[in-house]
C-alpha cells in the first residue's frame, strides 16, 4: 500500500468524527436554542407572576418573601412536567391535566404557596401531593430537604423519574396516603399540600415542627388556602390567605 493510500485510510476515519462532531455540535446548539426559548417562556411567566404577587400582598397581607421563589420558578423546566403534547402550553399560567384526573397547579398558586412556606435551604419540607413533582421540583430549589408523598401510584412512579432525571437529588418520595404525612423523616419546618382535604389532618399538624407552616387548601366546593402556623405551647394560629380551586385529596379507603 503506497503512502498516499495509507494517508486517505487515516483521513477517512478522521472525517467521520469531524462531520460527527459537527453533527453532535449542531444537535447541543439546537438544544441550548430550544432551552433558551423555553427560558425567556419562563421569564415572561415569572414577570406575570411577580406583577400577580405584588397584587395580591396588596390585597391580603402577604408578607412571605418572594425573590428566591421568582427565581426557582424561572429555573425549573415546567415543560419536562407535563404530557409531552402539552408541553408548547406549559408556561401558560394555568393549570393543565396529568392524567389520573389531576392536574399541574396553576404556576402563580406554585409561587404563592412557597412563598408561605417561608423555606431555606436549612429547613425541611413535607409536601402532600407529588403530582406531576413540578411543586416539588420548585421546593427542592429552595429548601434542603424535601419528603413528597403522593396516593397515585403511577403518578408518583412518574414523578420520581423525572426528578432523579433533572437532578434533584434533595427531593425524596415515597406512594402513600397523604393524610397520615411521611412520619419517619418528621418534623418538618413546612409542610405543603398540593390537593384539597376537607379539614385540616391531625396528622400533619402534628409532624409540624414548632414555628412551622403548614400551607393547604381547605374545603369541599368553597375552598381556601390556609396558613397554620404551630407555636410553642403545641397550638395552632390559622390564617385564610385566599379562595382556590383544588382538587380533592383523596385518601386509601379505610
Amino acid at each position: 500500500m503506497d503512502a498516499l493510500s495509507r494517508a486517505g485510510l487515516y483521513f477517512l476515519p478522521f472525517t467521520l468524527m469531524m462531520i460527527m462532531a459537527l453533527a453532535m455540535g449542531t444537535t447541543v446548539v439546537a438544544m441550548a436554542q430550544e432551552n433558551d426559548t423555553y427560558r425567556e417562556e419562563r421569564q415572561a411567566l415569572v414577570e406575570k407572576i411577580k406583577v400577580q404577587l405584588a397584587e395580591l400582598r396588596a390585597q391580603s397581607e402577604l408578607s412571605a418573601p418572594t425573590e428566591a421563589v421568582l427565581e426557582a420558578i424561572a429555573e425549573v423546566p415546567r415543560h419536562a412536567f407535563v404530557p409531552a403534547q402539552l408541553a408548547k402550553k406549559a408556561y401558560r399560567n394555568r393549570p393543565l391535566p396529568i392524567g389520573h384526573a389531576q392536574t399541574i397547579s396553576q404556576p402563580l398558586i406554585v409561587a404563592l404557596m412557597s412563598a408561605l412556606a417561608e423555606v431555606d435551604k436549612t429547613e425541611k419540607v413535607l409536601e402532600v401531593g407529588t403530582g406531576s413533582g413540578y411543586q416539588a421540583a420548585v421546593l427542592g430549589l429552595l429548601a434542603g430537604e424535601v419528603y413528597s408523598v403522593e396516593i397515585i401510584e403511577p403518578l408518583g412512579l412518574q414523578a420520581a423519574k423525572k426528578l432523579r432525571e433533572l437532578g434533584y437529588d434533595n427531593v425524596h418520595t415515597r406512594i402513600g396516603d397523604g393524610h397520615a404525612g411521611w412520619p419517619e423523616h418528621a418534623p418538618y419546618d413546612a409542610i405543603v399540600v398540593t390537593a384539597a382535604p376537607d379539614h385540616i389532618p391531625n396528622a400533619l399538624v402534628e409532624q409540624l415542627k414548632t414555628g412551622g407552616r403548614l400551607v393547604i387548601p381547605v374545603g369541599d366546593f368553597d375552598q381556601e388556602l390556609v396558613v397554620v402556623e404551630k407555636l410553642a405551647d403545641g397550638t395552632t394560629r390559622k390564617r385564610e390567605v385566599i379562595p382556590v380551586r383544588f382538587v380533592p385529596l383523596t385518601r386509601h379507603a379505610e
